[in-house]
């Protein structure tokens, strides 16, 4: 298993670098089900926020980006359920792609609520502290 950076995954999902973009398509295509690269949760978080902060994508557009990552087989995605499941809420009008997989994440861990201070937030597990 070969652990992948955020950058790799940036220039793979923009294509918008004439040089890493070839370089990053070649190591993901390289990937095997059996020798796959590793997407942690941290890579995603970042994903997420170079997206949202650099390219100025829509909520709807990262979740578009991350579920195109959970589509590769040759990629194992810590937590992927709980990704998905983040992807799902975004799709469907939830909050960003961050509160949605701290909810999911929790649920998963038994939490029946998570306590935020974040009034935007609009997740349904989220409750104002």
């Amino acid at each position: 298993m070969t652990g992948l950076d955020t950058s790799i995954l940036i220039r793979y999902l923009t294509q918008d670098d004439p040089i890493r973009f070839p370089r990053a398509s070649k190591i993901i295509e390289s990937l095997t089900e059996e020798a796959p690269g590793f997407v942690s949760l941290v890579v995603i978080a970042e994903v997420a926020w170079v997206l949202r902060a650099r390219y100025k994508a829509t909520r709807l557009e990262i979740a578009d980006a991350i579920d195109r990552i959970l589509s590769i087989d040759s990629l194992k995605v810590q937590n992927d359920q709980q990704v998905y499941q983040a992807v799902v809420a975004v799709k469907e009008g939830e909050g960003t792609l961050a509160d949605a997989l701290i909810c999911a994440i929790g649920s998963s861990a038994g939490c029946s609520r998570t306590l935020t201070f974040d009034s935007r937030s609009h997740i349904p597990h989220f409750e104002l502290a």
